[in-house]
Order: C-alpha cells, then structure tokens, then sequence
C-alpha cells in the first residue's frame, strides 16, 4: 500500500502538505504514487536521483520482482545490472540493442566498437584510393565511373561515423600534501534537539579516500561543510596542515553567470593551466580534454545541459590543483563514460577523497574507507568499500538476530551459569591463539585487497612486459601467503567452535 511504500522512501508523515515537502521528498512522493498504480509501462527517468543508499537498494528489489514492463534512464550500473534484462544505447543518433543486463553491454560494445574501428580503419584506406581515383578520372564518365563515384560517396559517409569526440583527460597537476594533513578533535554539531555528529575524531593520512554513507539527512553534506568551513560546529577543534588545497563539489553546483561563454568561465581560472607532466596548455585545450568543442566553448553557459555544466563544475575545480578533494554527490547529472574517466583519476589521484554518494559502483571503485553516520551522532569507521562494508553490517545483523533467538532459548530452558559459559570457552582457544586468530583475520583481509589490486593491474593492458612478469610473480606470493593463512585460520575458527 501507498503508506509503506511511502516509508520505504523516507516519507513516514502522510498527514503532511505537499507545500511543506522539500524538493527531494515530492520527488520521492511521485515516485511512490506511481509505484503503486503498478502501470503496465513504468517509465523512470534517474529513479535513483534524491534517494539514499538504503531506498535505492529497496527500489532496486522492489523493481527486480516488478511483473511488468520497465523502461528507465540511469547512471547508476549496478541498478541497471540487477534491474534491467535488455540495454538501448543511444550513441551519434543511433540506437544500439543489447539483450542482456549491463554487464553483457559493456562485454558486447567493447566488441561493437572493436568491428566498428576495423571497418572504419578500412573504408580509410579505399577512401584514399578512391578519392586518388576521382581526382585522375577524365570529365566523360559513363555507367561504370557512375557506380564507382556512389562506392565513393558511401565510403566517405562511413568514415564520418568516426566519433569526433575523445575520453576525457584529467591530467591536471595536484599540489604536493605535506606530513600535516586534516585532524577533527571531538568535533560535535546538532540542529535544535537532534545530535548529527556526536565527538568525532579522525586524523586524516597520505591516501584516504573515504565514503561517507548514511541516510537522507543524518548528516553526510554537514560534515563537508564544517571540513569546509562553510557552517560553524558546536564543539571540538580542525587543525588543517598549510599544504592543503581543498578542491570542493558542492551538491548545489556551480553558481556562475548564465550569459558567459564556457571560455571565458575557465579563462577566468588562468589562461594556461600546469598538467601533471610538468607542461601547461591553453583554457582551450584542456576544454577540448574535457570534451567541449570549440563551437560549445564559444557558446553560452545557459545553452548547456545538466550533464555539461556538472562536467565545466569538475572541470574548475581540478585546474585549481586540488590536493584534498570534498565531493558531494559528484555522480548526479554525469553520463557514465564521464563518470568512469572520473572514477580512474580518483583511483590514480595522490591526494585525500572524502566523498559522499549514492553511486555504489563509484564508491566501490575509489574508497578505501567508509565512514557511517548512526542515530545516535556517532561514525562507525570501516576499512574496506561499501560492499564490503555492507557485507559486515549484514553479518553484524545475523550475528545479533542469533544471539537474541539463543538468549530466548536458553532463557526457557534454564542456561548455565556465566561460571560454566566461561570455563567451557577457555578451554576452546588459549589467549594466544585468541590474539593469533584476530591477527590473521586482518590479515586476510589486508592480502585479499591486494591480491585484488594486482589482479586488476594485470588486467588492464598498461603493462610492459617486465612489469607483467613481477607483478605476476608478486600475486602468486600473495595466493600462497592466502592459502597458509585460510588454512591456518579455519584449524583456530574448528577448535573454537569444538
């Protein structure tokens, strides 16, 4: 019904006027209605847009098991992965079908594209020919030049299919981060009677890139804005290092003058901006980078789509050679060939990340920690990304499921003593071995990682053949180390619970 699908996606106060509602939340209220109407077509353009991480992971079961027709437009990929049986790509006016969820369309484009540039890479080479040919040809043509000149024009047609436009290039320079980076002491912030952030504490390090997850309203963006400065906290200290150079995407967007040009908009930052390499290039070039056409560069930022005017915002907050970036949900508005050049430059990026988002794909690829916002105020720190923190918090739930079902039992069936519960443990596993045991479960976890990572590495075809051979013989030593310790491990977890 309309009141528990409704509380699924935050809105618990159906009493409450549609005057009242924010922005997000009316969103969220047409969302539900249409929900349950249960239509034949259900058309959803970015459903996942103004919801939390858990609506979404909701939505996306609710809409796997929906019984009729769905045609949506995301950028989020593991929805589309779980929701969708049947990809449409729209490419150069061009409608491209792939039956099968998104991981099949990236397996069958790479091979589309792979065809497409070999039949291109020929119609070249006989464009040439032929147009040599036309050039020599005498002025009487009869029925065979005809034909051959239509061949020309075919082949000439084909080539400009040849996209003009290229993958984006983030090679901008970062400013180098000293020893002193960012530390929150105590830091504490509530809004009339609800406590956000309740003494926090973190010293930040060389390579943290962090995902702060939490639902709608517990305090995700507040912390970006106290980090920034931007809303003063009720208690605690920031001591920020003198290298840092915040580089931060506001969830609002940019606020820049509608009737400028997109040149002038990125002049305004320099007329040459340093790349990574050491050279500099022109507001120009780094445009054309970014994907602007010169036509595009010298027209109006009021005649740009969301998704442009996202990219020019990223665009003038990387030529400030950012070394600790803040990003609020970067992902909304961005296609997603955009989204995975920005996700390999934060992956490659030296600096901090903290960023908050409900893109589980892009948190996937790029944290390494992930900061979770509770009721009470308080962060819960955990190593690793969102799925694999979502793992966690699942067995975390399991675990405290069973021990309420056993407290229940041993209740009725009269338990034994905490005496005897003590006793019975002690024998299992000695002190030692209790240490050993915890040891080599961080372990475990710390060698997964990198055996993912060398994994990856080998993988992306940026290799040279050296490289190729260490890399390989340094993953066949993490296998084996893996192999002794889940070995090892299991022999603990069997005596434990013997």
């Amino acid at each position: 019904n309309l009141s528990s699908i409704a509380a699924k996606l935050g809105l618990k106060n159906l009493n409450q006027r549609v005057g009242e509602l924010s922005g997000g939340q009316i969103k969220r209220l047409a969302l539900s209605c249409l929900l349950i109407n249960e239509p034949e077509l259900l058309v959803l353009d970015e459903p996942t847009n103004h919801l939390d991480i858990e609506m979404i992971e909701w939505l996306q079961h609710h809409l796997s098991s929906y019984s009729k027709s769905i045609l949506l437009i995301t950028h989020d990929r593991y929805f589309l992965d779980e929701v969708c049986t049947q990809i449409i790509e729209l490419e150069y006016s061009k409608l491209y079908h792939y039956k099968g969820n998104f991981q099949y369309y990236i397996e069958k484009k790479a091979e589309r594209v792979a065809i497409s540039e070999s039949e291109i890479d020929k119609a070249k080479n006989l464009y040439r020919r032929e147009l040599e040919w036309i050039r020599k040809m005498p002025k009487a043509r009869g029925t065979k030049s005809k034909s051959r000149i239509q061949s020309f024009y075919e082949t000439e047609e084909k080539i400009k299919q040849t996209k003009t436009e290229q993958k984006i290039d983030l090679n901008v320079k970062t400013n180098r981060l000293g020893s002193k980076i960012l530390e929150l002491i105590n830091v504490s912030k509530s809004f009339d009677d609800k406590k956000i952030i309740n003494h926090f504490s973190y010293t930040f390090k060389h390579g943290d890139k962090i995902g702060l997850v939490g639902k709608n309203g517990s305090g995700k963006s507040t912390l970006l804005n106290i980090v920034m400065n931007n809303i003063p906290f009720d208690q605690g200290k920031i001591q920020t290092g003198e290298t840092v150079v915040f580089g931060y995407y506001s969830q609002m967007g940019m606020k820049i003058e509608e009737n400028k040009r997109v040149l002038e908009v990125v002049k305004d930052f320099g007329e040459f901006i340093p790349l990574a390499n050491g050279t500099s290039i022109s507001a120009s070039q780094l445009l054309t980078r970014f994907n602007f056409q010169p036509d595009v560069q010298y027209g109006f930022v009021s005649k740009l789509s969301g998704g442009e005017k996202r990219r020019l915002y990223l665009l003038t907050i990387l030529i400030t050679n950012p070394n600790f970036l803040i990003l609020d949900e970067p992902t909304n508005d961005l296609d997603i060939e955009t989204l995975q050049t920005l996700e390999d430059f934060l992956v490659d990026f030296k600096g901090c990340v903290l960023v908050v988002s409900h893109d589980r794909f892009f948190l996937d690829k790029i944290i390494n920690q992930v900061f979770a916002f509770q009721q009470d105020g308080q962060l819960k720190q955990f190593p690793g990304n969102y799925t694999e923190y979502r793992f966690w918090l699942d067995e975390q739930q399991e675990i405290e499921k069973n021990n309420k079902e056993n407290i229940s039992v041993e209740i009725k069936n009269e338990p034994i003593t905490n005496t005897e519960t003590i006793t019975k443990q002690s024998k299992k596993l000695s002190y030692k071995e209790q240490k050993e045991l915890d040891n080599i479960e961080k372990e475990l976890e710390k060698l997964e990682s990198e055996k993912k990572q060398f994994t990856e590495d080998l993988s992306s075809g940026l290799l040279n053949h050296e490289e190729l051979i260490q890399k390989g013989q340094h993953l066949k030593l993490i296998e084996e180390n893996l192999e002794i310790k889940t070995f090892r491990w299991m022999e603990l977890l069997e005596k434990l619970e013997g």
